[in-house]
């Protein structure tokens, strides 16, 4: 993806970039005082708990990261948290990057001191990348309040903030704004209507077929009724091939969005002083809820600040951060029964009626591939 903010969920052939080799192996060995090695670490008790875990990860002293832009899910929020607490640099690459690109960039380069240390995933892509032995096995302390169905068994990653597709409007350039998809078909919403990126790529627009599809008779077994709903958007006009990112909401250059309910409310928030009066809806026709998930490089240069800032996002801090950026957090859950949850953030939330169900793994391999070979037709000519 080029010009959208891609956390995605990465549908097609994995094809590696052709990226020059200029970094070197890394020499940080990250080893404790007593001998123990942070690369096979799969919790902080492994290098003799948390303290020590933060003392390896200080000597390392840097983060690679990948792929997170500061707007998103209040990730500049984070990062400025977690660099302030353990005085560790996160060197952001390719912020608007996607997870094609982060995976690109795992393979690429390998045992160079350049590689990403922690992935932000798609869920369907973090399941393809722990089959390819991408990823290390590593436990957060508060590992066993993540849901079972938002986690992998063996910890290779497990899901951290996300929430639900919604519907964006710009109020002063819509004199109706929609508020089911069913509504995106209107003759007077006629070149307004936009996706997050492309949804072979892009999981926020790979999200919003899918909820097309729950919205047009279809299933977390059958997304095609979500691709013939995009035709017929194309077909009669609506359908708008540029990808919505901030610049683009505040231009008003895609008039209404189809995004995660966290990155609408954001735009709500963001340019609200700049005149921009951006309503939020989450369609009742069209209910799809999706997280995120964490996880880190087998082969990351920094193992221990890359565990390290595992344990900050599952922190009661790091999940109150992504609460504060309007994405619920996996372990919200639980911290309402502990009683951290920011209850102020979590009042701000879009509202939304229902429990959320989440399709398999098998569900979404198979949605992958009925979207990579028809999406391009779907909205061609």
């Amino acid at each position: 993806m080029t010009v959208s903010l891609p956390r995605t969920a990465a549908l097609g052939v994995i094809a590696a970039l052709a990226l020059s080799a200029c970094g070197a192996a890394p020499e940080t060995s990250s080893t404790t005082a007593d001998g123990k090695n942070a690369a096979t670490a799969t919790s902080a008790a492994d290098l003799g708990g948390l303290d020590a875990l933060v003392k390896a990860a200080k000597a390392e002293g840097t983060l690679n990261a990948i792929a997170l832009p500061r707007d998103w899910a209040n990730y500049g929020a984070l990062i400025d948290g977690f660099q302030k607490k353990y005085g560790i640099k996160v060197a952001v690459e390719n912020p608007d990057g996607s997870s094609q690109d982060e995976i690109n960039a795992v393979t690429s380069r390998k045992g160079q001191d350049r590689a990403p240390d922690v992935l932000d995933l798609g869920s369907s892509f973090a399941i393809s990348a722990a089959q390819q032995g991408l990823l290390a096995p590593y436990k957060v302390a508060s590992f066993a309040d993540i849901p079972d169905g938002q986690k992998d068994a063996q910890a290779r990653w497990y899901n951290d903030y996300g929430g639900y597709i919604s519907i964006g409007c710009d109020a002063k350039r819509v004199k109706a704004c929609p508020t089911t998809f069913a509504d995106l078909l209107k003759p007077q919403y006629k070149g307004q209507v936009a996706l997050n990126g492309n949804p072979t790529k892009s999981g926020s627009a790979f999200g919003g077929v899918w909820a097309a599809a729950l919205a047009s008779g279809g299933s977390f077994d059958d997304i095609q009724p979500g691709l013939d709903f995009f035709k017929k958007l194309k077909k009669n006009g609506n359908y708008t091939p540029v990808e919505a990112t901030p610049a683009t909401v505040e231009k008003g250059e895609t008039p209404i969005t189809i995004d995660w309910d966290y990155l609408n409310a954001g735009y709500a928030d963001e340019f609200k002083s700049k005149g921009v009066d951006w309503k939020v809806s989450v369609p009742g026709d069209g209910k799809f809820s999706q997280y995120y998930s964490q996880a880190i490089n087998k082969d990351a240069p920094h193992p221990a600040a890359a565990r390290l800032w595992q344990e900050y996002l599952y922190s009661a801090e790091g999940q109150n951060l992504w609460l504060a950026g309007y994405a619920r957090p996996a372990l919200m859950t639980a911290m309402e029964k502990a009683g951290t949850l920011d209850k102020t953030a979590a009042a701000k939330l879009p509202e939304v009626s229902g429990t959320p169900a989440f399709p398999t793994e098998a569900q979404q391999n198979k949605a992958k591939t009925v979207l990579g070979e028809g999406w391009a037709k779907a909205v061609s000519g």
